[in-house]
C-alpha cells in the first residue's frame, strides 16, 4: 500500500487539510493587522518631532549605584556662601608712552650741512647737537643783532632813551634767534667775535630714543618738518584688553601684577591708569593701560605681557565648584542629589566666576548637594534615558499595549500542535 502522506503528488489526507487551515488562520490575521494600520489615522510629522525634541531636551532625573558613581568619576560638593576671589588675566604688550614721543622740526628753512645725529635707535640726551643748518633767515638775524650791537656803541654818549632803543634792538635779535632754537652760547659767541657765521647748530629740545630719523645731509629742509621722532622709554604704557563681562571687575588705580615672557622669573607691579571708553564689537574687549617705570631700559615696546589682577569681594555670595554646572549655551545645569539618591537636573542662572568657583544667581539654595565632576556623562545617561522616553510617540513606536486590548499571544504552529 503507497503511504499518500510522504507523497506530495499524491492525495491529500487530513493532515493536509489541517496545514491548510492554519496558514488560512494567519493570513487573515495579517490582513486584520494590514487594515488596522492603513485605516488609523496618522499622527503628524511636525507633533512627532516636536515630542522627540521636548524630550530630549529636557533631562530626566538619573539614579546611580555608588559602584556605577565610582566607576565614572562622580563626585558631589555642597552649596555654600563664600566670597568670591576672582584672578582676570589677560595679554598685554609693552607701547610708549605717548606723552613721551616728540617730534623735532626746525622752525627755519635751510639746507643741512652736517647731521650729527644719523642713525635710528641712538640715544639723544636734551642739549645734544643734532645738525649743522645754513639759512638765510638765520644770516639776516646775526646781521640785525651785530648792527644791533654797533648802534649802541655809537648812541653810549648820547641820550638814555637812544641807548634804550638799542637795547631793545640788541634783545630782540637775541630773542629771534632763540625763537629759531639757537643756543645762548652760540650766539654770545656771535656776539663776541663780530662775525656772522654761515652755519648755525641745531640742538635737541627733548632726550629720548630716536625712533624715526628723516633727514640726510645735504637735504633741504623746510619749517615744520619732522626730521626726528624721539621717545622717552623710562616710562613706558602696557596694553591689555579685558572681556566685556569682566569689566565691571576692573578699576582704575586697582594694583596688577604684570609678567613678561623676556623677563622669566621677574614680576613688575603697576597700576591701571586708564580704561578706554569703548568696547571692541568684534572681540567684545575694552582696553585697559598701566604705567610702569622702564629702569635699565628692560623693558622694549613690542614685548608680550601677562596681566593679572586680582578682584576679591567680602560679600558672601551662593557658589558651587565650577565644574558642577554644564553650559550648553541657552541654559545653565546641575544635577542635584536628592535624599532618594537621585540625580536630578535643574536649571540654574550663573554670575561671576573664578578659575575654581562659579556664582549662583538662582536655582539653588545653601546647604543642597550637587555633582561636582563626571557632569557631562551623568548629563548624557540624562538625555539617553529621555530620548527613549521620546521615541515611544513616534509612529510605529509604541511602547505599551493598545489600552482596551490585551496583547495577542501568537498561535503556535500548525506542525507543533498536539494532536
Amino acid at each position: 500500500m503507497t503511504d499518500t502522506t510522504s507523497n506530495p503528488f499524491g492525495p491529500r489526507g487530513p493532515r493536509s487539510n489541517r496545514t491548510y487551515a492554519g496558514i488560512g488562520i494567519v493570513v487573515l490575521l495579517v490582513a486584520a493587522v494590514i487594515a488596522w494600520i492603513a485605516t488609523r489615522k496618522p499622527e503628524p510629522v511636525a507633533s512627532t518631532q516636536q515630542k522627540t525634541s521636548a524630550a530630549t531636551n529636557k533631562a530626566m532625573p538619573v539614579t546611580l549605584s555608588a559602584d556605577q558613581s565610582r566607576r565614572i568619576g562622580v563626585t558631589y560638593a555642597l552649596v555654600t556662601l563664600a566670597p568670591m576671589n576672582r584672578e582676570i588675566r589677560t595679554v598685554g604688550l609693552v607701547s610708549f608712552d605717548e606723552t613721551r614721543v616728540k617730534t623735532i622740526s626746525p622752525k627755519i628753512e635751510g639746507w643741512v650741512e652736517h647731521l650729527l645725529v644719523d642713525y635710528t635707535g641712538q640715544f639723544v640726551a636734551r642739549g645734544q647737537p643734532l645738525l649743522t643748518i645754513y639759512s638765510p633767515m638765520l644770516v639776516t638775524a646775526q646781521e640785525e643783532l651785530l648792527l644791533a650791537k654797533r648802534l649802541r656803541g655809537d648812541v653810549r654818549e648820547g641820550t638814555g632813551d637812544a641807548r634804550k632803543s638799542a637795547d631793545d634792538l640788541i634783545e630782540s635779535a637775541r630773542r629771534r634767534l632763540s625763537y629759531w632754537d639757537i643756543s645762548a652760547n652760540e650766539i654770545s659767541a656771535i656776539e663776541r667775535s663780530g662775525q656772522i657765521r654761515k652755519t648755525l647748530t641745531l640742538h635737541s629740545p627733548f632726550g629720548g630714543y630716536v625712533l624715526e630719523k628723516n633727514v640726510l645731509e645735504g637735504q633741504r629742509v623746510m619749517m615744520g618738518d619732522a626730521l626726528y621722532k624721539v621717545a622717552d622709554l623710562s616710562v613706558v604704557w602696557v596694553e591689555g584688553e579685558v572681556f566685556e563681562q569682566d569689566l565691571a571687575a576692573v578699576h582704575l588705580g586697582e594694583q596688577v601684577t604684570v609678567e613678561f615672557e623676556a623677563l622669566t622669573g621677574q614680576t613688575m607691579t603697576g597700576r591701571i591708569t586708564y580704561i578706554y571708553p569703548t568696547v571692541n564689537p568684534e572681540t567684545r574687549t575694552a582696553k585697559i593701560r598701566i604705567a610702569l617705570a622702564n629702569q635699565g631700559m628692560r623693558l622694549k615696546p613690542g614685548m608680550y605681557a601677562t596681566i593679572r589682577m586680582n578682584s576679591s569681594t567680602h560679600v558672601a555670595t551662593l557658589g558651587v565648584p565650577r565644574s558642577a554646572v554644564l553650559q550648553t549655551g541657552e541654559r545653565s545645569l546641575v544635577f542635584v542629589k536628592a535624599g532618594n539618591g537621585q540625580l536630578q537636573p535643574r536649571e540654574v542662572k550663573v554670575g561671576a566666576a573664578s578659575d575654581d568657583r562659579i556664582e549662583i544667581l538662582s536655582g539653588l539654595r545653601a546647604g543642597e548637594t550637587v555633582v561636582a565632576s563626571a557632569t557631562f556623562l551623568v548629563d548624557a545617561e540624562s538625555n539617553l534615558g529621555s530620548l527613549l522616553g521620546g521615541m515611544g510617540n513616534m509612529p510605529g513606536m509604541d511602547m505599551g499595549p493598545v489600552q482596551g486590548k490585551k496583547p495577542s499571544v501568537p498561535a503556535s504552529p500548525p506542525s507543533q500542535r498536539k494532536e
